[in-house]
Formats: C-alpha cells, structure tokens, sequence
C-alpha cells in the first residue's frame, strides 16, 4: 500500500552538524563596529577610554546560536560566559573611530615592514640579515 503524504508535523526542523559561531551578535547597528570583549583585569575600562561603550541586552538581543549551556545574563550589560570562569562583554565604537585605529595601527607596521626591507636590502649582497 502507498503512502500518502500527511499533514506537515509540528516537530522543529532538524539542524544540520556544520559549523556554528557561538559567538555571534544578532542586532548590530549600521555605523558602529561591535567587539567581543572578556572582562577580565582593566581591560573593559581601558576600551571604554579609548572611545567603546557597553552594549545592553536590548541593544544587541541574543549572543550566539542556541546551544545547552547557555545562561541567562543579570543585569542589563549583554554579557556571556566564555569558559573557565571568564565572563565577556559586548562593546561598540562608532565605525569612523574604528577606522582611525585601524589605520594608525597599519601606519607602524608599515614604518616597522619598511626598516626590514631597507635592512634587507643592505645585506643582500651575499648575505646576512638579522632582526632584532
């Protein structure tokens, strides 16, 4: 006897063994540039006086994909357990600040890279180079 296709079942779709990221932020705002941020010894006041503020739960909604061993937050900071102990923030920076950053920090490595090759090419003669 054939089967006839029943009624779609109520039972949830099955999700698929790839990747996950469990360290996904759901609600990000266009213009800012989130960061995920373990709060441990000064270094969530260190960001917070470089120009980056603490995101709230209602801000950013749920952090990563669903998964067991997932608790919920106290408080209204979005922060979450990321393994021994350790417990991590949300913060944010507008996207302008965040590009100043990005290209003071590409500025010393390229006056950094600079002084190796023009070493480099000192020796290259025959041969030696050495960095220190």
């Amino acid at each position: 006897m054939a089967r006839t296709p029943s009624v779609a079942s109520a039972r949830p779709r099955r999700a698929t063994l790839g990747k996950r990221n469990r360290l996904a932020i759901q609600n990000m705002e266009e213009g800012f540039t989130y960061r995920i941020v373990n709060d441990v010894d000064d270094r969530v006041d260190y960001l917070k006086g470089l120009g980056y503020e603490l995101c709230s739960k209602e801000q950013v909604g749920a952090i990563g994909n669903k998964r067991v061993d997932n608790t919920s937050s106290i408080g209204s900071t979005a922060h979450f357990s990321v393994g021994q102990g350790t417990k991590a923030v949300i913060m944010r920076i507008p996207r302008e600040y965040a590009l100043e950053d990005q290209a003071a920090k590409q500025t010393e490595i390229d006056e950094v890279e600079g002084t190796m090759k023009s070493d480099a090419r000192k020796a290259a003669d025959y041969g030696k180079l050495e960095i220190t």
